[in-house]
Formats: C-alpha cells, structure tokens, sequence
C-alpha cells in the first residue's frame, strides 16, 4: 500500500480501508436510532393529539410549551400567542426549531450524523465516497457555527419543561401527587439539563476567555464540573434523547387512555 500525503488533498490509499472489524456497525446503529427518533417526532406533531392529561398536569415533551390558539384548555402554561394554523402548522412547530437547532449543531451530533448519513467519513481510517472536502466553511453547515446561540435556546426550553415537571406534583386532591409519569418526568429534565450543561459552548461560557484559572476559583471550580459531565456528552445525548421519546409516548398513552398512570399517592 502507498499513501500520498499533500497540503491540497487527502491521503489516497488504494484499499477503502485495512480495518478487518465490524466499523460499519456503529454507524449503522446511530442511523438507525436517529431515523427512528425523527420517524417518531414527525408522526407526533403532526398527530396534535394526546399531549395533555389535566388529572395530573402531564403535558407531552414535543408540545411544551404550548404558544398556539390550536392548544388544548389548560395545556399553555405560558399563554397562547400564536394563533391556530392549522394542521400544517400544529403547535410543536413554534418550539421544535429551536430544540432541533440545538441538536443537530451539537458537536456529538454532528459526528454521528455525518457518518451515519453522509458517511463523512463512515468511520475512522475508512475512506468515503466523496471528492473533496470542504469543512463547514460553506451554507449549509456554516450555520453549525450558531450552535452557541442554540445553546440559550434549549436552556430556556429546559427551564420550560422544568417548570412542567414542578406542576406534575400537584395532586388530584390539590396537594402533593407522585404518580409513574411525575418520575419519568423528572428523569427527564436531569438528563435534559445534564445533556445541555455538557454541551462544548457552556464549558466554553464557563471556562473560556481566561488567562488564569487562579483567579478565578469559582468559575475554575465550575469549569472542572462541567468538563465532566462534558467527557459523558455522548451518552447523556443518547440518554436524553431517549427520555424525551419516552415521556411523550407515555403522557400520549396515559391521554389517550391506553394505559393508566399508576399513583403512589395523590
């Protein structure tokens, strides 16, 4: 084998790869759980049913929060200032943006999906099918550079479901009520803001910018934190990805009265 190696193109070797284990696995794995998670989400929003349980103030993920005149009584927390646009346009459209931004501009995103989808490259020390190389330096991955401005969206959209997940306790009886759904959700929230907090652009907000770590103790303190949970950032992606497709399946069975949310108490 003969490699050549410039400052105007990529290394070329004649074999598409010399690995002899399964690397096409993983990739294959992450597109089937991406394609899975986008099937499930286009079909729930535009579904527009089945996201509120007034009993227990369980409101679905995909519909929080709730801004249109389309939403059902007592599912908008925080008003309805956008009118009803029919099924076109269900409720989920005015947030899911936002949230997605995040997504899909995350750093862990961003690997997986160009192997998985754009097999760019598939896998390393794999060769991939295309020409030539340009980066990010062209629309439309140059948007991935908002990435950090995304960032202060899905803080707010976490806050959002935080809040969600406090009025959940709220019982049939006006006091305090736990039921399997009120966990769930708060499993949920941990793991959105865990996700969240690991993104690169908060240890970077939290870290950056300093010529001296000691003299600044709290924000190093905090640093050290997040660069933490920052090396578990690719599971706490899958995590809380898979939290949020759990939850709204499960408040969309509990109102559609599929099942029943069993109570630990009222």
């Amino acid at each position: 084998m003969s490699a050549l190696a410039s400052s105007t193109g990529r290394a070329r070797i004649s074999a598409r790869t010399l690995r002899t284990d399964r690397w096409w696995l993983p990739p294959l794995m992450t597109f089937l759980g991406l394609m899975a998670f986008v099937v499930y989400g286009l079909v729930r929003t535009f579904m527009n049913q089945w996201y509120w349980v007034p009993e227990h103030n369980y409101l679905a993920p995909f519909f929080s929060p709730c801004l249109s005149a389309a939403c059902v009584p007592g599912s908008s927390h925080f008003g309805q200032p956008f009118p009803d646009l029919g099924w076109l346009i269900p409720p989920p459209i005015f947030v899911l943006p936002f949230v997605l931004g995040f997504r899909l501009t995350c750093y862990y995103y961003r690997k997986a999906y160009y192997r998985a989808f754009w097999a760019s490259p598939p896998a390393c020390a794999v060769g991939e099918p295309h020409g030539r190389y340009t980066g990010e330096t062209r629309f439309p991955l140059i948007m991935q550079n908002v990435h950090r401005y995304f960032f202060y969206a899905a803080m707010l959209v976490a806050a959002v479901l935080t809040y969600d997940t406090v009025i959940a306790f709220k019982g049939t009886d006006g006091g305090v009520g736990v039921g399997l759904g009120t966990l769930l959700m708060v499993v949920n929230v941990v793991l959105l803001w865990s996700y969240t907090l690991s993104c690169h652009s908060c240890r970077h907000l939290i870290g950056g910018r300093l010529n001296h770590f000691s003299k600044h103790p709290v924000r190093y303190w905090l640093w050290t934190k997040i660069t933490w949970l920052n090396g578990k950032h690719m599971l706490l992606a899958w995590c809380s990805l898979a939290s949020v497709a759990l939850v709204d399946l499960y408040v969309m069975l509990v109102a559609a009265g599929t099942i029943t949310d069993p109570r630990l108490f009222n």
